[in-house]
Order: structure tokens, then C-alpha cells, then sequence
């Protein structure tokens, strides 16, 4: 169901001057696409730069970096965000409807954080964290409420001042990341949340599992495939972003929707992590889409817990038409 909000926006999600709505991810997220969007700009279809694309769909939205990038860089009618992971779809809804409200609860976090008194930060942080979790078996996350404001809040405080931006829960669904070390940590950003509730008020927002968006994509529309990344090794992992695996069982029934779609006349882009970044023998995507446009490309993100072996890696990017 869409948004009260959304049904009071324009007709499309226009393209503004470069000052007007310069918006990015209000999260960290991991594996993220904010360093990649230039990259990620030449591989776009053609159709969208040319405005013939009106229908965007994004079934793993995550930090939403390639939505809020094509939503200021082109015109389109409609967009649809979606992903499992329950808090952050909360989060985008909140910002989306009620985003003055949440910058107040931030604008309380803050002034806690920079000044905590008898508290220290690592203090407050634990503090949050265990109101967050203890709350969640009194959250609706099926009907939006005042309640989901503060928890909002909580989301954005907590990947703000988190160790390293991550966002993982354990078994029993609570967030177990342990505190940050920051100096200032961006726990309130204003002008930023404020232009992207203007551009999320023309996308409907809904936890959904990507195989749900099927019936919704219409022919010509694009679809930007951003799934949890197959692990690089056995001791590193991009999924744990949320309570549900995504294993090569999930890589392959992608693979059979992208197919599906594909015959249904949208313009299809996914982008993953390169197997042979660390196994040269490593075919698992090539073979998975040998019937579509194959791309690696330089990415700057660490496979390695020691920074001084960090070296940039490879991601694939597959489209099913030429670039």
C-alpha cells in the first residue's frame, strides 16, 4: 500500500538543480555503492538517459545510494524501494512521512552524545542499544505509528556511532554491534534527511522479498539488483546485515528472476562481489548469467582486517543489454 505521503507528490520524480536536492544515503551500509555511482553511472540503460525509462524498482534497497543518484539525475514516474530487513524499511518510512519529527529524537541523541555528562558516549551508546532491542517485541512493523519515529531514531544513532557502520543481529533478532569510536559522528544531518524525504515522497517504500516485485515490473522499466554479496572467503560476510541468510540457493533464484524478467522486457542491472578476487577458478556468476553482458569493475573496499594489506577488488556488474 503506498503512502499517505506518497499520494500527495507529483506525477514523477523530476531531476533538480544541482543545489536543490542534493541527497545521499542518511546510513552506513555495507557494501554500499556511494563510491561507485560514477562507475555505476556509464553502465545505466541507455533508455534512462534518454527519459524513456518511467518506472524504477530497487528490491534491495539497503543504503539506497543508485536510487538517490538516478532519482536527481532523471526523470522518472515511479519508484519502488524494497528489502527484508524490517528496521531499515521502518527507518525510510519515518523519514519519508515524518522526517521534522526525527531530526528532533536525533537532535536529543546528539546533544547527549557531544555532551553526556556523568554518562560517557560508550555509556549511552549501550544504553540506546538495549532500549532498541528490548523494544522490538512491542513494535508493529505492519502498521506505521508515532512509535516507529523514535525507533527510527534509534536505527540512524545506532549506525552512526556503531563500529564501523555495520548492522547485524544475532540468532534471537537483537542488534549485537558493539560501540564505535568516533570525535564527531554525523549523528544528525539535517539538509540531508530533509531532501531525501522529498525525493522518497514520490517511491513507495515496502518490506518485501525480492522475489514479491515479479507482478510490479512493467516492460521498459529498469531494475537494479543490489543483493547481500556472496562472501569472498569462508571468514568474510556481507550478509549479515539482516536476520536472513542469503546463500547461493537465494544467488540462484535471483539469477532464475533476472531470467524471468529479462523475457518480460525490463532493463535489468546486478551488481555482487567477484569470486575471483580471491579464486581465479571461481566461474559460480559467469555461469549463473552466461546468457547476459558480464562487467568487472574496480571497487575500493577491503577483503583484508589489516589495513596494510587492503588492495582494491573487483565487483561484476551484468546487465541485459549492451553498454
Amino acid at each position: 500500500m503506498k503512502s499517505e505521503s506518497a499520494n500527495k507528490k507529483s506525477s514523477a520524480i523530476k531531476p533538480k538543480s544541482p543545489a536543490a536536492l542534493r541527497a545521499k544515503p542518511f546510513l552506513k551500509w555495507a557494501g554500499g555503492k556511494g563510491q561507485l555511482l560514477e562507475t555505476f553511472s556509464g553502465f545505466y540503460p541507455p533508455e534512462l538517459k534518454t527519459n524513456l525509462v518511467e518506472n524504477y524498482y530497487e528490491p534491495f534497497v539497503g543504503g539506497g545510494a543508485v536510487f538517490f543518484d538516478i532519482a536527481q539525475k532523471y526523470t522518472i514516474k515511479s519508484a519502488l524501494l524494497c528489502d527484508v530487513n524490517e528496521e531499515l524499511i521502518l527507518t525510510y518510512q519515518v523519514v519519508q512521512k515524518d522526517v521534522f519529527k526525527l531530526m528532533e529524537h536525533l537532535e536529543w541523541l546528539k546533544k547527549r552524545y557531544e555532551k553526556p555528562g556523568k554518562q560517557t558516549q560508550q555509556q549511552l551508546y549501550y544504553e540506546v542499544r538495549d532500549e532498541f532491542n528490548n523494544s522490538r517485541f512491542s513494535i508493529n512493523h505492519e502498521s506505521y505509528s508515532d512509535k516507529w519515529i523514535k525507533r527510527a531514531a534509534q536505527v540512524i544513532f545506532l549506525n552512526k556511532t556503531c563500529f564501523n557502520g555495520l548492522f547485524r543481529f544475532n540468532s534471537k533478532g537483537a542488534f549485537n554491534v558493539p560501540a564505535g569510536r568516533y570525535k564527531n559522528p554525523k549523528i544528525l544531518d539535517e539538509q540531508n534527511l530533509v531532501n531525501a524525504s522529498k525525493l522518497l515522497l514520490a517511491a513507495e517504500i515496502r518490506k518485501a522479498d525480492f522475489k514479491e516485485i515479479t507482478g510490479h515490473v512493467k516492460p521498459g522499466s529498469f531494475v537494479y539488483f543490489d543483493p547481500p554479496y556472496r562472501p569472498l572467503n569462508h571468514t568474510s560476510s556481507f550478509t549479515a546485515y539482516s536476520k536472513n541468510a542469503f546463500a547461493d540457493t537465494e544467488q540462484i533464484a535471483l539469477a532464475a528472476l533476472f531470467t524471468e524478467l529479462n523475457q518480460k522486457g525490463a532493463k535489468l542491472m546486478l551488481s555482487n562481489s567477484d569470486p575471483k578476487n580471491t579464486d581465479p577458478d571461481d566461474h559460480f556468476f559467469d555461469e549463473l548469467y552466461k546468457p547476459f553482458h558480464i562487467f568487472r569493475v574496480s571497487a575500493k573496499r577491503s577483503i583484508n582486517s589489516n589495513a596494510a594489506k587492503r588492495n582494491a577488488i573487483n565487483e561484476i556488474i551484468v546487465t541485459n543489454y549492451p553498454v
